[in-house]
């Protein structure tokens, strides 16, 4: 096969075959070889294995290679659930024993922990989730323009190949209840493929037994008590199943650290402002989004909290709608995969809380935070990695810092 325009053919040649020792897994679930002293990064391929690597992109300090053959398999191998794995660019671990997931999870923290923020501190096992399968609740499939009036694969991208897709007709991570309706969502594209100009993302979301394709629709969730109402579209927690964990392990922190009030910034529909409200004093929501503050406060309101309140922040004065005394208050934020700004890390020591309880679905950028909390005076006092994404590189991690001699 000719390569590609624009490949580098050093120092392996394009579709070259290689044998390769995997050493370790890096954070995006790859296996990790060296070639004397040059990283190899192969998908799907496991700690302790020997296998056959055919090489498609050397990059200026590692090549990628597809699996072609494992000569020694891994004792933690075992048979993927979905047929699609491997080609599917969804899950990265199913071919991995779950309980050893769990094990990397937490050694990948840990050194994003020593190496990005240069800080030595344990850090818990991880929280597995009840249900390793069929827990996702929220999907997003994508199909591109149709073509010659055809729209063919429906599904995810491929790993390691741009925008190709794979057609998903089930997946083992979604929900029961979505994979019992994407059948009838997939046969509804294709039969209007003629009204597609090009291409887009679906959406199925289950929230309370209901299944959700339009973006504006309401859906329910029932979070430790409390009723919870949010755009099916919007951002949501996708496992019901460890949830109510995940929410009270927050909440505890940020009340064992003796704080009275509590400040959930990123506070989104009012997720852990909503539950924690019966644990503090009072509890302030702080989101930029106006129409997500309206929501929050709505479902405040159907859950007769009168001790939440929410505010529309402006990113130059997040901080300006709270009252409470610094040294009684804790702050919980839970941002974008792209971690705090500048701006908002600047306010928030300003402020100076009692205590910081990080949530974090991307640990590379919360351990980039930790830095800058680390030179402000402020120390992690336990970090809870729960793995709110079985079968998957990806994990929510929540880091409880502390005024550094407080």
């Amino acid at each position: 096969m000719r390569p590609p325009k624009k490949f580098n053919p050093v120092p392996f040649a394009y579709h070259e075959e290689i044998s390769l020792d995997i050493t370790t897994l890096t954070n995006m679930g790859q296996g990790l070889g060296r070639v004397d002293g040059w990283v190899v990064m192969v998908a799907f391929a496991l700690p302790g294995e020997k296998v056959r690597v055919r090489i498609y992109r050397n990059d200026k300090n590692f090549s990628e290679g597809d699996l072609i053959e494992v000569l020694e398999p891994s004792p933690q191998r075992v048979q993927p659930v979905c047929p699609l794995f491997g080609e599917c660019g969804g899950c990265q671990y199913q071919h991995l024993a779950y309980a050893e997931q769990l094990l990397w999870k937490q050694r990948q923290v840990a050194e994003l922990l020593k190496h990005m923020a240069q800080i030595e501190f344990p850090v818990e096992p991880v929280m597995a989730s009840p249900q390793e399968y069929h827990y996702r609740s929220k999907i997003t499939p994508h199909f591109e323009r149709p073509r010659e009036g055809v729209i063919t694969e429906i599904g995810f991208l491929k790993p390691g190949r741009g925008r190709a897709l794979v057609d998903v007709p089930q997946c083992a991570i979604a929900t029961e209840g979505i994979n019992a309706a994407l059948p009838a969502v997939r046969e509804k594209v294709r039969a209007n493929a003629a009204t597609y100009k090009k291409g887009a993302t679906l959406l199925l979301r289950e929230a309370s037994g209901k299944v959700h394709t339009d973006h504006g629709a309401t859906a329910i969730e029932t979070v430790c008590g409390e009723r919870l109402e949010f755009l099916a579209g919007d951002f949501f927690q996708n496992n019901p199943f460890i949830l109510d964990a995940f929410v009270s392990y927050g909440i505890g922190q940020a009340k064992d650290s003796g704080a009275k009030f509590l400040v959930d910034a990123y506070c989104g529909s009012g997720l852990f402002a909503l539950v924690a409200a019966r644990a503090f004093e009072s509890v302030l929501g702080i989101e930029i989004s106006a129409s997500a503050v309206e929501r929050a406060s709505a479902n405040a309101g159907r859950n007769g909290l009168n001790n939440c309140q929410f505010h529309a922040g402006a990113a130059e004065s997040i901080f300006a709608h709270v009252k409470f005394p610094a040294a009684e208050t804790a702050v919980l934020i839970d941002p974008p995969r792209a971690g705090c700004d500048e701006l908002f890390l600047a306010q928030l020591m300003q402020f100076g809380p009692r205590s910081v309880v990080y949530v974090s679905c991307n640990p590379a950028t919360q351990m980039r935070d930790l830095r800058f909390f680390n030179d402000h005076g402020y120390s992690p006092t336990r970090i809870q990695p729960f793995d709110l994404f079985p079968q998957t590189k990806h994990l929510e991690c929540v880091i409880t810092l502390a005024r550094t001699g407080s």
